[in-house]
């Protein structure tokens, strides 16, 4: 598929905040849709903080690690993004990417987020959708029309978890996947070599 500058603009700022986000501390008992809203404004704050410290790009990709860290789940977002290969993988080489696509995605997007100070995210409304939310904003960044991203939220890997989001329909942890394999097939499959590469990368 085939973006036009403002598209990749938009993925930069909304998958950036995707792989950075992710899981409340909050024991997953009893998941709502206020929950699911709070979850998404928490994660907003967060990254606006960063982005508005003043610090450096690379104490900003620090902070940016860390809070992928303690919010995202690291595991079920690296394991989507990699797909099949990832059935083959020893719970070692698994482990391994999951380390190096967490900082691979810190630096990635974290280098576009100066772009978007001043960028507003804003809520309108949550709904239950099967077993998980759907948590509908609008993103409003300088110089470009309002658009609409739906986030996704969860409760099934024990935490409150932001798990996917889609920009006008397209889905940010696909879309990254598809760049994942693209990489994986340069190297011939070999999955070690692409473990390495990251820590290059982003």
């Amino acid at each position: 598929m085939t973006f036009i500058p403002n598209e990749l603009a938009r993925r930069g700022f909304l998958l950036g905040s995707a792989a950075i986000v992710a899981a409340s501390a909050v024991p997953a008992f009893a998941l709502t849709t206020g929950q699911a809203e709070a979850l998404i404004d928490k994660v907003v704050s967060r990254i606006n903080s960063v982005i508005n410290s003043g610090k450096s790009e690379r104490a900003m990709y620090t902070e940016f690690e860390r809070i992928f860290a303690e919010y995202a789940d690291v595991n079920y977002i690296s394991v989507r993004t990699l797909g099949p290969p990832a059935r083959a993988a020893s719970k070692a080489q698994l482990g391994a990417y999951a380390r190096a696509f967490q900082r691979y995605i810190a630096r990635k997007y974290g280098k576009r987020f100066r772009e978007f100070i001043g960028g507003q995210v804003i809520v309108r409304e949550a709904r239950s959708v099967k077993s998980f939310f759907e948590v509908k904003t609008t993103t409003v960044l300088k110089g470009m029309a309002p658009f609409n991203v739906s986030f996704f939220v969860s409760d099934k890997s024990g935490r409150h978890v932001f798990f996917d989001m889609r920009i006008e329909g397209i889905s940010l942890v696909n879309s990254e996947k598809a760049e994942i394999s693209a990489m994986l097939d340069k190297r011939g499959g070999n999955l070690d070599r692409l473990i390495a590469d990251l820590d290059k990368l982003g």
